[in-house]
């Protein structure tokens, strides 16, 4: 009857998850074959996959304990099971199963709940379960446990009392024994009778029911009782192997249940703001964050998804996006800004703002997601990117310095394929064909074969061979010599430092490299190519695909040179393994962050990754909130976001939340120049409504710009103690009049998400309404047309001027078959005009292009406007002045 429930079960288990593979997994350490064999044999009449490891009877506990450690990290495995000597079975040992494979419910937290009558969170021992299912009706009767010690002993004693019984326990020693046998209704003997135990112990009194429950007991011949008494006895036997399976079609359940989606069950952290608003590290220091772990469970998290990094971070790992295929996905937010300036917009700040205001005050599900922190603007100018006041992402200093090192594993990818580069051309120049084919496919051990890697190659080349002796010579010249024209090289070298003496510098001068000497230069590692493609990537086959397809320089026909030319591919994706996995953290009222991928805006794409938008949004539930930020004005990152990330995502926007401010609009209505550190000028800081009226121009591009994807606009004014209500008023009233769904004024940097709550509800308002998302161009225009309609419609160029060599780039990479990508402007974000201090709404203007690059592995081809730097420098008094460290507490200070 269990085995055939327990079938019956999981058969309709598989019937809703037709890919199911229940795996049960026993570590065993004795020699008693018949055990296994019942295992098995049970397990294959129900269904259920067992895997048995066998250890020696001699192994230690902590050895039994290396092995569980190792199972509960195992994801194919769902249960896990112990049959060990009694020496063995230790609190360390019980313990140490996961609760949730826990198949035996001998672990504390199992019993814990069992004795606490949590029984539909809990798994009855399936030996108990055997005993409850032996006895008959136990209501009111005497039932005598012997020698039953431990989690099963205590787990039996439970359920006894549950059911009516009064239970007594004694161990085989005991000088009551032997009364008490002769009073009991029922007797369970827990463990195997000692030898010197007098055999007329055992006497029970007639009709009373007699259970062995000893572990290894399998065979149903046992006889403790007096010949001449007619007691009833039974043997637990093969009856608990049963109840083992049937607990872990249980578990397998549970385990289903597990995997769908979650409501979440978030814990808010409190905010106490302080006027004046103290610094930004001491508001981030004075908040006690959640340990990750716990705010990964309350999000819905399962303990496997999850890699903690110290306290406070977690990678997230990718099996997620399996596990809720079919969870509908929420609504999907972008923070944009008009046209940056010194003055700062604070995009970051609103992006924290509204999440916190959505979750911790409208009780609604969000995220937000959010580009790591280079450490160039860091230490520079700009200083950090984790918001700011009361609305920043905690620890700060942990999200603005290394986090969990992504950016160091992209500059150790980024510069292993410069320095392949480098080294296969010199030796194409030293040596001959023959060299270099026994160099690239040597001999080991007497057996000489290509990698996976050359194989490609090889089938690129046309050559389907695959024995390295059978190459003709000019396959072997054709498979070994790439070619590479140094000239046309376009992969430099980073690092994640604002080094203005790096933007060109001299390689291969040593005498080592035989007179390869090249120019060359560094970017700034947020720069690499590396980092589009992981903010563009949706799986890791996908990134070590795009890895594979980086062109680095063309050979001397012309044709491109990749990575999976160079044979580095596999490398670059073992480098960038964990990095693809977005970094879990936490806003100041404990709402959840993914920070992932940080592409600058003006010589990238300036967008977070695709994989934690996505992720995300399966998180927050169909009726929860996704919002990210783009980077710069709506011009820059807003025009990258639609045309170049939700390409590649597949994601539709809901709502986009357009940032302004009060000052910032006075500059761009023909307010002073600011300069940073010094006082600002009355214009600034006193009203002046004709300054913010002209202004608003900016604003009301941007509000074009963002309708010309049909998208609704919702515009949020960071309010600052200097704007008069009449100055928050007027660009309210023209946000509104220009096209904005709403316009709302937000003091989220000074009061926390309450300051935005106006904000949030205007969000989950727009986010309702009417969405007819378009893309700007078609990818089937020629490049040179795809940059015309940008430059016209979005910067509002009169027309674009190409020079004799972006002509020449467009020319080459349509012909190579890259014309249908998209287009990634690099331009400058301080006016919609290639000219910096052209503020407001600049016309009239023709748009230089005085290069074209591509970037063949992220997608997409980057026209260079007028004079781009892909390393900035240093200015005369960096950040760096002010960080220090306390040696005595270890706590940083003066980062912003």
């Amino acid at each position: 009857k269990v085995t055939e429930n327990a079938k019956n079960s999981l058969a309709s288990l598989r019937r809703e998850n037709p890919r199911l593979e229940p795996t049960l997994a026993i570590i065993q350490a004795h020699n008693d074959q018949l055990i296994q064999e019942a295992n098995k044999n049970f397990a294959k009449e129900i269904g259920l996959r067992v895997i048995h490891v066998c250890l020696p009877e001699s192994s230690t506990k902590d050895e039994i304990v290396s092995e569980i450690l190792r199972l509960n990290e195992d994801p194919n495995v769902q249960g896990l099971a112990l049959d060990l000597p009694e020496s063995l079975y230790s609190s360390k040992v019980l313990n140490a199963v996961k609760p949730e494979k826990d198949v035996d419910g001998l672990s504390s937290v199992n019993l814990g709940r069992l004795v606490h009558g949590d029984v539909y969170d809990c798994l009855v021992p399936p030996t108990v379960c055997a005993v409850m299912e032996l006895l008959e009706d136990i209501g009111g009767k005497k039932v005598l446990l012997v020698g039953a010690r431990g989690a099963e002993g205590a787990a039996l004693q439970s359920v006894l009392r549950r059911e009516g019984a009064a239970v007594l326990s004694c161990h085989w020693k005991a000088p009551q024994l032997r009364s008490e046998l002769r009073h009991a209704d029922a007797v369970v003997f827990g463990s195997t009778k000692p030898e010197d135990v007098p055999e007329d112990v055992s006497w029970v009194k007639p009709g009373a029911t007699v259970i062995h429950c000893a572990r290894g007991l399998v065979s149903e011949e046992h006889n403790y009782a007096q010949q001449n008494n007619p007691a009833a006895e039974k043997t637990v036997g093969s009856l608990a192997v049963a109840m083992r399976m049937q607990n872990m079609v249980k578990n397998m359940e549970r385990w289903i249940q597990s995997q769908q989606y979650r409501k979440w069950n978030l814990q808010c952290l409190k905010l106490q703001p302080l006027s004046p608003v103290p610094s930004d590290i001491e508001i981030s220091r004075a908040q006690s964050p959640k340990a990750v772990d716990v705010l990964a469970k309350e999000i819905g998290l399962l303990t496997d998804e999850i890699e903690i990094y110290g306290q406070t971070k977690a990678k997230v790992r990718l099996s997620l996006l399996q596990r809720l295929k079919d969870q509908p996905d929420g609504k999907y937010v972008l923070v944009a800004g008009i046209t940056p300036t010194p003055l700062g917009e604070g995009k970051s700040t609103v992006t924290v703002g509204l999440v916190q205001a959505l979750t911790a005050h409208l009780n609604i599900n969000s995220f937000a997601c959010l580009r790591q922190p280079s450490q160039g603007p860091t230490f520079g100018v700009k200083g950090g990117a984790a918001g700011g006041g009361y609305a920043q992402v905690i620890p700060m200093e942990e999200f603005n310095l290394h986090l969990t090192g992504d950016i160091h594993a992209i500059t150790a990818a980024n510069n292993l394929l410069a320095a392949a580069i480098d080294a296969r051309i010199l030796h194409e120049n030293t040596q001959s064909d023959k060299s270099l084919y026994n160099r690239l496919v040597p001999v080991v051990n007497g057996v000489r074969g290509f990698s996976a890697i050359q194989l490609a190659r090889l089938r690129k080349l046309g050559i389907n061979k695959t024995d390295p002796e059978t190459l003709t010579e000019e396959e072997i010249s054709k498979f070994v010599r790439l070619d590479i024209d140094p000239s046309t090289i376009t992969w430099q070298r980073v690092v994640d430092t604002n080094d203005r003496f790096l933007r060109k510098i001299t390689v291969g001068q040593a005498n080592t490299e035989k007179g390869f000497v090249r120019q060359a230069q560094f970017d700034i590692a947020v720069a690499s190519e590396i980092m589009a493609i992981l903010a563009l990537t949706t799986s890791l086959q996908d990134m070590k695909e795009r890895l594979g397809k980086m062109v680095v320089a063309n050979d001397q026909k012309g044709e491109p040179v990749t990575a999976e030319d160079l044979g580095v591919t596999g490398a670059l994706a073992v480098l960038m393994k964990d990095a693809i996995k977005p970094t879990l953290m936490q806003t100041l009222e404990g709402t959840p962050v993914f920070v992932h991928a940080g592409p600058f805006a003006n010589i990238a794409h300036g967008n977070s990754s695709v994989l934690a938008d996505k992720i995300a949004l399966k998180l927050v539930g169909e009726k929860g909130f996704v919002v990210t930020e783009a980077g710069f004005g709506a011009d820059i990152g807003m025009e990258k976001f639609f045309n170049i990330k939700c390409r590649a995502s597949g994601l539709v926007p809901s709502v986009v939340v357009l940032v302004a401010t009060v000052r910032a609009l006075k500059m761009h209505g023909g307010g002073p120049n600011v300069t940073a550190g010094a006082p600002l000028k009355k214009e600034y800081t006193e009203e002046n409504l004709q300054l913010v009226a002209d202004g608003c121009c900016n604003l009301q591009k941007q509000i074009q710009i963002t309708q010309l994807f049909g998208v609704p606009v919702v515009v949020a004014l960071n309010v600052f103690k200097t704007d008069s209500p009449a100055e928050v008023d007027l660009v309210c009233k023209i946000a509104k009049e220009s096209g904005a769904f709403d316009a709302v004024p937000c003091n989220h940097w000074s009061a926390g998400g309450r300051g935005a709550v106006k904000l949030a509800q205007a969000v989950e308002k727009a986010a309702n309404q009417k969405n007819s998302f378009k893309y700007l161009y078609s990818l089937e225009l020629p490049i040179v047309e795809k940059i015309r309609i940008i430059a016209q419609k979005v910067y509002g160029a009169e027309d674009i001027e190409l020079s004799p060599v972006a002509q020449s780039q467009v020319d080459r990479y349509s012909r190579q078959g890259f014309g249908n990508l998209p287009i990634c402007m690099a331009k400058t974000h301080l006016s919609l005009s290639h000219q910096p201090e052209r503020k407001g709404v600049p016309t009239g203007f023709i748009l230089p292009i005085s290069d074209v690059r591509a970037s063949i592995g992220a997608g997409f081809i980057y026209p260079l406007v007028g004079t781009m730097s892909t390393m900035p420098g240093l200015p005369t008094r960096p950040c760096f002045y002010d960080i220090d460290l306390d040696p005595i507490t270890e706590q940083v200070k003066g980062l912003f």
